[in-house]
Formats: C-alpha cells, structure tokens, sequence
C-alpha cells in the first residue's frame, strides 16, 4: 500500500472509477464509510469495534474487498495547532500495519473538527445521546470521506 500526505499525489493513481472508503480510526472503534463509484457522496457505513489489530484488520478488508473500494482516505487526528501526537502516531501505525495486509492506496486527511461537525449534524436531526454514541465514528468517517472527495473534484477540474 502507498501512502500520501497529500489527495494531490493519490489523484493520479486512482482509477477513473471505484469506490473510496474513509476511516475514522479511534481508540475503541473505527467507523467507515464509503462512496459511490463515481465519488461524489460519503456514506456512513458502520463501526468496527476493534479487539485486536488482526480481527480488526480482517472485518475491514472483507468490507473493502466486498464493495470493492479502490483507495482509503484514514482521518488524521492533528492538534488544533496542526502538530502531531500520540493519536496520529498510532493512527500511522495502524496504516503501516494495515499496508503488510492490504495493497490499496491511501491517503491521510486532517480531520481536525470532524466528530464535532458530525455530533452537531445529529443533534440537529433531534437524535437521541444513545444514538449519537452508536453512530458518531461511522457518521465522522462519511465527514472526512465526503470532505476528500470534494478535494478530489476540485483536482479532477483543475482548480488546485
């Protein structure tokens, strides 16, 4: 598997068409969510409940395999300040961990702000707290995908 810093330099590499999938990774969880084939519009698709890296990393491949997703887009959880710390060196270990199993491409996406965004967007729909909670990493994963894929567009147009 590759990996990118920048949408700029996974762009080339992506077929005209196929699925991308987002990843929320997190301490307890990893919420997914996946576009269409012409990578228009994110869809919060579930949580994995992870147990251990190699349980977690075998439910998600059979997902990706399953709607044949053709890159990753893995939220990258920076400080407010743009810094890097403990969450994003785990979460780079787990990209490097899931590179050995899985050959897709993947680029990193800041996701700064991204379960604040999404918890707003279900208190407004007057979702109960117990749902939130089931829902929120999924839901933030459909944010950090469709926020990639806009990048996407706007590099297809060439408006860099």
């Amino acid at each position: 598997m590759s990996q990118f810093e920048q949408m700029e330099d996974l762009a080339p590499l992506l077929p005209p068409m196929g699925p991308l999938a987002g990843l929320d990774f997190g301490d307890k969880t990893i919420g997914v969510a996946i576009s269409d084939r012409m990578r228009g519009v994110a869809t919060p698709v579930l949580t994995i409940k992870r147990v251990k890296f190699t349980v977690d990393a075998e439910a998600l491949i059979k997902l990706l395999e399953a709607r044949e997703v053709v890159g990753l887009v893995l939220g990258l959880p920076r400080n407010m300040d743009g810094s890097e710390g403990p969450r994003v060196q785990a979460t780079r270990a787990f990209a490097r961990n899931l590179a050995r199993l899985c050959p897709l491409p993947l680029v990193y996406w800041d996701e700064r702000l991204s379960t604040v965004a999404a918890e707003r967007a279900m208190i407004e729909a007057d979702m109960s707290r117990k749902r939130r909670k089931e829902l929120i990493d999924h839901v933030a994963a459909g944010y950090i995908l469709q926020g990639a894929l806009d990048r996407l567009a706007h590099i297809k147009r060439g408006q860099a």
